[in-house]
C-alpha cells in the first residue's frame, strides 16, 4: 500500500470539522491507531481577487486568518475520495491542499 502527507490549511474555526472528515474517510491510520495528525496554528494571508466570492474578506483587500495547518496520512487510492470529501465542508473557495508522496509507509 502507497501512502501521501496530506495537508490543510484551514481557519481555525473549521479545522475540528476537516480533522473529523478526514478520520470518517479513513485518514490518519498508523498501526493500532486511528484518527492520528498534526496541527500548528499560524496566520494565513490573501487578496481576493475581482470574481472572487470569499469567505472571509472583500475583492481587493488583504487579509489575515488564524488558521491551522493539518497534517495526516492518506492512502494514495483514496486521495481523490479524500480530497473531495475535503472540498465539500472547506468554507474557502480556493483551500490550499498539499500532497507530499512518502518513500517510506
Amino acid at each position: 500500500m502507497k501512502y501521501a502527507k496530506l495537508v490543510i490549511y484551514v481557519p481555525s474555526s473549521h479545522a475540528k470539522r476537516i480533522r473529523q472528515v478526514l478520520s470518517e474517510a479513513g485518514c490518519g491510520k498508523m498501526g493500532n491507531y486511528d484518527a492520528c495528525s498534526f496541527s500548528v496554528k499560524g496566520t494565513g494571508r490573501f487578496r481576493p481577487l475581482q470574481n472572487a466570492k470569499p469567505f472571509i474578506g472583500q475583492e481587493g483587500q488583504l487579509e489575515e486568518v488564524p488558521e491551522e495547518r493539518i497534517e495526516t496520512l492518506v492512502e494514495t487510492a483514496k486521495l481523490k475520495e479524500v480530497i473531495a470529501a475535503i472540498r465539500k465542508v472547506h468554507p474557502y473557495e480556493e483551500p490550499a491542499i498539499e500532497v507530499y508522496p512518502l518513500l517510506h509507509p
